[in-house]
């Protein structure tokens, strides 16, 4: 990585701002770090950009993986912890279908992938790609049974043979589709990078030590092909750790470009499986493979995978509104929460149980839970105000009475004098809710 000085040296030095930097030294110290792109600088020349372009490239390269609107998108990568800033892009879950499968089995496993689709804070939580592997040793067979899987699924594709002549046929069947190729190792490095550049499709590499592997990574490029990603084939928990952060590490770090690529890790079933693929989540991980995916192993694992890669500095949140519960008329009465996705959905879940209709106002507090909000200055009575005001809650209802949360009490008088509303003082937790209404 080239130092702040030296990428100074290609930039305009016109101190215009246009980048949202004050000067364009304060600039390249941010290229320098990673914290900026040169597409920021509007009036860099084309000789500074090329001179720039490989030292100012992401550490771990993006590699696209599928066409459309379901593509997976791995790597390009900047931080070693999320606190830092974040992680961006979530690691892809994949489940493994094999080509001896009889028709009726492959279309279960598909349904069964279908299957695998959760709602949590308005969020689907659900299966990124298949991956088809040749276990039959027939190369025609496995193409036609990569073209019957990809023209009944939407999701992209991992192809996965250590046979180049199996591989050529099925990738190139759906190259338009862009399928991962998986395979690739010391014993058919050539062959397999011939396949790769034929078709433009990213490949895996695979190698027992990770010497080894950045000693194929260099291979590959000098083959033509740049859109890689890395299977270090740990073979136990602390191997799987100790690899992924070995990579992700030099690759942030030491800026090293033999080891900047995604992670591919092959998950095996059983409960080991599961705890390699809970730190795979955690450490680094791009694409896990399944070989078996339980439902009561996909959720925890796809609620992991939110968490980790939610942006820990923007919460989220739903849409401030004014919604019906339990189909409401005029004489239903008002609540408010705000609109931090986690209190919504349980405020909502629980209200729905009740089986009272009611009017639920969402509050904008910038993704604030109700007492962090009040605490913050976020929930004011101004605010709850503003809220019913700008949806027309008042009227939508007819009752004249606001319930509140009951760890907000304080506000009742306040929001009295602001809404003109009778104020009733709810439960301090929503899962109260239900006894209450219907009292």
């Amino acid at each position: 990585m080239a130092t702040a000085i030296e990428i100074f040296k290609h930039l305009p030095k016109k101190n215009c701002g246009d980048c949202k930097f004050p000067t364009c030294l304060a600039f390249a110290m941010q290229l320098a770090n990673n914290k900026a792109k040169l597409d920021d600088c509007p009036h860099l020349s084309e000789a500074g950009r090329n001179a720039l372009a490989s030292s100012s490239a992401p550490p771990i390269r993006l590699i696209k993986v599928g066409s459309g609107k379901n593509a997976v998108d791995m790597g390009d990568e900047t931080e070693l912890y999320r606190h830092d800033k974040r992680f961006f892009h979530p690691v892809a879950f994949a489940l493994r279908i094999a080509d001896d499968l009889g028709e009726d089995d492959l279309y279960k496993r598909l349904s069964y992938v279908r299957s695998l689709r959760f709602e949590r804070v308005g969020q689907v939580l659900k299966m990124d790609l298949l991956e088809l592997e040749c276990r039959s040793g027939d190369a025609d067979r496995f193409a036609a049974f990569v073209k019957k899987v990809a023209s009944e699924s939407e999701l992209p594709l991992v192809l996965r043979t250590k046979d180049a002549a199996a591989m050529s046929a099925a990738a190139n069947a759906i190259k338009e589709k862009r399928p991962l190729l998986h395979g690739a190792d010391a014993s058919n490095l050539k062959e397999m990078c011939v396949v790769a550049k034929s078709c433009a499709c990213p490949l895996t590499v695979g190698a027992d030590d990770l010497n080894g592997l950045a000693d194929m990574v260099e291979a590959v490029r000098k083959e033509g092909v740049e859109d890689m990603v890395l299977d270090p084939r740990p073979s136990s928990l602390k191997e799987l750790l100790e690899r992924c952060t070995i990579i992700r590490r030099s690759a942030i770090r030491k800026t090293f470009r033999g080891l900047g690529y995604p992670i591919y890790l092959s998950i095996p079933a059983g409960r080991d499986g599961m705890l390699m693929a809970s730190t795979a989540v955690m450490k680094y991980g791009s694409l896990l493979s399944f070989e078996e995916l339980p439902a009561s192993n996909a959720l925890p694992l796809m609620v992991l995978r939110q968490n980790i890669y939610t942006d820990p500095q923007v919460p989220i949140q739903v849409k401030p509104d004014l919604y019906p519960v339990n189909n409401p008329g005029p004489d239903a009465p008002l609540l408010f929460t705000t609109n931090f996705s986690l209190t919504f959905f349980t405020v909502m879940s629980d209200l729905e149980k009740s089986k009272v209709p009611v009017w639920l106002q969402v509050v904008d507090t910038e993704g604030l839970s109700v007492l962090t909000a009040y605490s913050a200055g976020k929930l004011t009575s101004e605010s709850v105000k503003n809220a019913l005001q700008s949806t027309g809650a008042l009227e939508r209802s007819k009752k004249g009475t606001l319930v509140i949360p009951g760890m907000v009490a304080r506000m009742a008088v306040k929001l009295n004098e602001a809404t003109g509303l009778q104020i009733i003082v709810g439960p301090k937790e929503s899962s109260g809710l239900p006894k209450f209404l219907r009292s």
